[in-house]
């Protein structure tokens, strides 16, 4: 079988993005956190955004020492446009451009479809869909100017129909379509939309809280389960001008599992689905 990546491998030049600012929702914790460290150590500057003040600037201090690089927190909610025009104004102020962005903020749990509250099917489309139109529109004159490029981290939920994943699964899709609609909209601009959908990725929270204890994954095509530096290694690709006439796309980063992806506990589990109610 495939061994995991090593993770000292660069693909890439070390100065590949220098003078270039990243700004990232979602980037202080998972699979976004290692986005954000695999473009710092290539050399661009970067601004982390999430809801929690404390948790954020934690996460950017060990960052900083991790990569050896520049990282600012900036504390904003993606649901709320006024503080991400602040964040993003902030981001401005403080480093004068702003060339990437990754919409990577995300909300997700299991819930069957009987057991999913009204709040909590609107918290994740306000989150994850929103969140991602909110920071999108609030940087696209920066990127016009930078002629920069989006990442819009979704997911393969709703390729296949995946159970107790609908509130995710219908947020993550319409990221998907407005990923192509962008991509047509922003072009002649020189902005590129690009998205990426990880696989199931070891050693994250996502992982533990989605896996429902199978975490063997043995009908992944390529043999194991991904890595946060798969994610990595395609966001820098993504961004770099090696990519330059992509876009519209969303890379499938799963070792082909979609393709192959029984759902353990079906039909069980949606007709004795669990009593917890969200």
């Amino acid at each position: 079988m495939p061994k995991d990546p090593v993770e000292t491998t660069e693909v890439f030049k070390p100065n590949l993005f220098a003078d270039k600012v990243l700004l990232c929702s979602g980037g202080g914790s998972g699979i976004c956190r290692g986005m954000v460290e695999a473009m710092v150590r290539h050399g661009a500057k970067a601004v982390i955004i999430s809801r929690s003040k404390d948790k954020l600037e934690k996460a950017a201090e060990e960052m900083r020492k991790a990569t050896n690089g520049e990282i600012t927190a900036i504390p904003a909610d993606v649901r709320k446009p006024d503080e991400i025009e602040k964040a993003v104004q902030a981001t401005v102020d403080k480093y004068g451009r702003i060339d990437y962005v990754i919409n990577g903020a995300a909300g997700n749990f299991l819930s069957p479809f009987e057991n999913l509250s009204y709040n909590a099917f609107r918290t994740v489309i306000e989150i994850d869909l929103i969140g991602t139109f909110n920071l999108t529109k609030a940087t696209f004159p920066h990127l016009k100017a930078s002629k920069g490029s989006v990442i819009n981290v979704t997911a393969t939920l709703s390729y296949t129909g995946t159970i107790m994943q609908s509130h995710a699964g219908a947020a993550k899709s319409a990221i998907d379509a407005m990923t192509k609609h962008w991509a047509v909209e922003f072009g002649p601009h020189g902005i590129r939309v690009n998205g990426i959908a990880p696989g199931p990725i070891g050693n994250t929270v996502g992982m533990q809280k989605l896996s429902r204890g199978n975490e063997k994954f043995n009908t992944i095509p390529l043999g194991r389960i991904g890595a946060i530096k798969d994610i990595e290694q395609a966001t820098v690709f993504l961004f770099s001008e090696g990519a330059n006439w992509i876009t519209g796309v969303t890379l499938v980063v799963d070792g082909g599992a979609w393709l192959n992806s029984p759902q353990p506990g079906y039909p069980d589990i949606i007709l004795n689905p669990p009593k917890t109610r969200l």
